[in-house]
């Protein structure tokens, strides 16, 4: 198997079932709406990442004030968090009709992934490397890479997204009104390892 193939299968895994903003969301949409919402969250990497990966490329060879870029886009993404961990604070039943709801999954993830810090991090110290570097061995061994990463990142988080589905009946009453404001809570979590990440990259935190 090619070394750049294993590697985005690798690091593809880990980013799909390592704790995030959007593996929350992806569980959030799943149980509040069903699996085929989770799978639209899931989803999100491939609309955002083309422009993340091109951003990124041109951070790295032209911009010398790429820090208070991603502290701009992390500031802001920790602001999104806390609009979405309303949302799930103020969520106190399974809605079952999701026919005459507007779960807006695709749009979250997307918006979720994007205002990420997480996404542009990853493709300007490991993603783009590794993308440059099996470029010069061949295009075959950089198409590899790439896809061995996105399939297993999707791939896994649509694994989470029919496993918290198939718990949707367990979860009514009480017991989803608690599992709800639980991923409140991990979204604030996230929001202020956003904020922190921005002031530390403005350098007014220690």
């Amino acid at each position: 198997m090619d070394i750049f193939l294993t590697a985005g299968i690798v690091m593809g895994l880990s980013a799909g079932f390592s704790p995030g903003p959007l593996t929350t969301l992806v569980i959030s949409q799943a149980l509040q709406f069903g699996t085929r919402e989770g799978l639209k969250v899931a989803l999100a990497p491939f609309i955002t990442d083309a422009p993340v990966i091109f951003f990124s490329l041109f951070v790295l060879t032209r911009l010398s004030n790429a820090h208070a870029i991603l502290a701009s886009i992390s500031i802001f993404g920790g602001l999104f968090l806390v609009y979405l961990a309303t949302l799930s604070f103020r969520t106190t039943r399974l809605n079952v009709d999701i026919q005459h709801t507007a779960p807006r999954s695709l749009g979250k993830g997307t918006l979720t992934n994007f205002v990420s810090p997480h996404p542009y991090l990853f493709w300007m110290t490991v993603g783009a490397p590794y993308t440059v570097d099996a470029w010069t061995r061949s295009p075959l061994s950089a198409a590899g890479f790439l896809l061995g990463f996105y399939t297993c990142l999707v791939g896994a988080k649509m694994v989470m997204a029919v496993l918290a589905a198939r718990s949707r009946r367990l979860l009514t009453g009480g017991a989803y009104g608690h599992v709800m404001r639980i991923l409140g809570f991990l979204l604030l979590v996230f929001a202020y390892l956003m904020f922190r990440d921005g002031l530390r990259l403005l350098g007014l935190w220690t």
